[in-house]
C-alpha cells in the first residue's frame, strides 16, 4: 500500500520555509508593537509597517535563496537591456489611467462615501504619489527585461491614448481584472487590518482562562490572516514572480466570490443565509469545562489550518487570480484546505441543530449553513475551473487525488480486503 508521502506534488509556487520566515517576521514584528506601546497612536502607518515587515522577509529570501526572479513564469531575461522609451511612458500613461479609473469609481459608488474606507483613502494620499516616482524609473528598467513587453500597462496607456486599433483585448481585459480585483478586495483587507490593529494594541489580554485563550486566539488568526491578504492585493511584481498570471474570467466565479464580503454578505447574510440560532457553542458547553475546552481547541485547530493557508501564499494570496500553484502546507493533503477548515469551523461555532426549538426551527438553520457551504463549494469548482489552464495545477489536482488525504483515507480501508 502506498501511503501519503512516497511521492511528492508539483513544486510550489512559494517553498515552505518562505512562509515560515513571512510568518516568524510579522509575529515578531507584532511582539515588539505590543512591548512598545509609544509607537500605538499612527495605526495606519503600523499596518503599512506590518505589511512591508514580512513581505521584505519573504521577498528577501525568495531572491537570494530561491532565485525566483529567474523563473520562466516572470517573463523576464536578464539578458536583455535594451528598453523603449515611448513603450515606457504608454505604459506609464496606462497605470495613471488604471489608477485614475478606479478613482473614478470610488467616486462613483455610494459604498465607497461613508467613513469605513477612511483609513485606506488616508494610505492612498501618501502612497499613490511615493508610487508614481517609483513607477516610472522601475517601468524603463523591467521593460528591458520582458519578453514580452507589451503587457496589460501598454494596453491600458493605448487605451487612454486612444490608439484603439492596436489594442489586445485579452490583455486589456486582464488587466481591467486584475486591477479590479485589487481595488476592491484591498481597502477592504487594509481597513479590517487597521481596525484590528488597534484593537491589538489597546487591549491588555489576561489569558488566565481557556476562554480567555479562546477568544484572543480567535481573533488574532483573523488579525494575522487580514495581514497577509492586505500585503498580497499590496504588491505584486514580476521581479519576484509574484504577479497576477491571470484573473478569474467567468462571472460566476466572480458573483460566488463577491457574495462572501462586505457590502454583498451583510444583504445576503441578513435576507437569505442567517443560520445563527440562539445558542453557540460556548453557551452549550460553559458548565463543562472539559467539553468546553475540547470543542473550542476543535475550533481553534480548523482556523489555524484556514491561515496556515493563507500563510503558505506567502507574497501571493488574492482572491480570483492566479498567481502560482501552491502545493505545499495544507495544500499537500487537500485542495481547498481554507474553505474545507473555515466551513467546519462555522458547524462547530453554530451547532445550529442544537438550539431550544421546534425541529423545523433548527432544521431550516442546518439548510441555511449548507446554502452558505454550497457557496464555498462554487467558489472551489470555479477557481479550480480557472487554474485548471496550467499544466502544473493538473499535475497537482492529479497527485491529489492518488495521494491526498482522501486518497489515503480510501485506500487505507480497502488495505484489509486486498491483503486478504
Amino acid at each position: 500500500m502506498q501511503f501519503g508521502l512516497k511521492n511528492s506534488p508539483p513544486q510550489s509556487a512559494t517553498h515552505s520555509l518562505v512562509a515560515v520566515v513571512g510568518i516568524s517576521s510579522l509575529l515578531l514584528a507584532l511582539a515588539w508593537l505590543k512591548f512598545n506601546p509609544q509607537f500605538a497612536s499612527n495605526t495606519i502607518g503600523l499596518a503599512v509597517f506590518l505589511m512591508i515587515v514580512p513581505f521584505v522577509s519573504m521577498a528577501s529570501f525568495e531572491l537570494v535563496w530561491q532565485k525566483v526572479h529567474l523563473r520562466e513564469s516572470t517573463g523576464l531575461n536578464f539578458a536583455q537591456h535594451e528598453f523603449s522609451i515611448q513603450r515606457v511612458l504608454t505604459k506609464y500613461v496606462g497605470l495613471l489611467g488604471t489608477i485614475g479609473f478606479l478613482a473614478f469609481l470610488y467616486w462613483l459608488f455610494p459604498e465607497y462615501k461613508g467613513n469605513f474606507y477612511d483609513h485606506f483613502y488616508s494610505l492612498a494620499k501618501v502612497a499613490i504619489p511615493i508610487w508614481l516616482i517609483i513607477a516610472l524609473p522601475y517601468f524603463f528598467w523591467i521593460d528591458s527585461k520582458m519578453v514580452d513587453p507589451h503587457d496589460g500597462y501598454w494596453q491600458a496607456g493605448l487605451l487612454f491614448s486612444g490608439r484603439l486599433k492596436k489594442i489586445d483585448r485579452q490583455k486589456l481585459l486582464q488587466h481591467t481584472l486584475g486591477w479590479l480585483i485589487k481595488g476592491y478586495f484591498f481597502p477592504l483587507m487594509f481597513t479590517y487590518a487597521v481596525n484590528n490593529l488597534g484593537e491589538f494594541l489597546r487591549t491588555d489580554y489576561q489569558l488566565v482562562s481557556f476562554k480567555a485563550i479562546y477568544d484572543f486566539a480567535y481573533f488574532f488568526l483573523f488579525f494575522v490572516d487580514v495581514i497577509l491578504a492586505s500585503m498580497g492585493y499590496f504588491i505584486s511584481v514580476r521581479l519576484l514572480d509574484n504577479h497576477i498570471r491571470s484573473s478569474e474570467p467567468t462571472m460566476s466565479g466572480w458573483l460566488v466570490a463577491l457574495v462572501c464580503y462586505e457590502p454583498f454578505w451583510s444583504m445576503i447574510n441578513q435576507n437569505y443565509l442567517r443560520y445563527h440560532n440562539d445558542i453557540t457553542w460556548g453557551a452549550w458547553l460553559f458548565d463543562y469545562p472539559l467539553w468546553y475546552t475540547i470543542w473550542g481547541s476543535l475550533i481553534l485547530s480548523c482556523l489555524v489550518v484556514y491561515v496556515w493557508a493563507t500563510v503558505m501564499f506567502g507574497t501571493r494570496f488574492s482572491n480570483l487570480t492566479h498567481r502560482g500553484i501552491i502545493t505545499n502546507g495544507p495544500y499537500r493533503w487537500t485542495k481547498h484546505p481554507a474553505y474545507i477548515f473555515k466551513n467546519l469551523s462555522w458547524w462547530l461555532i453554530a451547532v445550529p441543530f442544537l438550539a431550544d426549538k421546534p425541529w423545523d426551527v433548527n432544521l431550516r438553520a442546518c439548510l441555511l449553513l449548507l446554502g452558505l457551504n454550497l457557496i464555498y463549494f462554487a467558489r472551489a469548482k470555479t477557481e479550480e475551473r480557472h487554474l485548471s489552464k496550467d499544466p502544473t495545477y493538473q499535475a497537482y489536482a492529479h497527485w491529489i487525488s492518488e495521494y491526498g488525504l482522501l486518497a489515503n483515507i480510501k485506500r487505507l480501508f480497502k488495505a484489509p480486503a486486498q491483503s486478504h
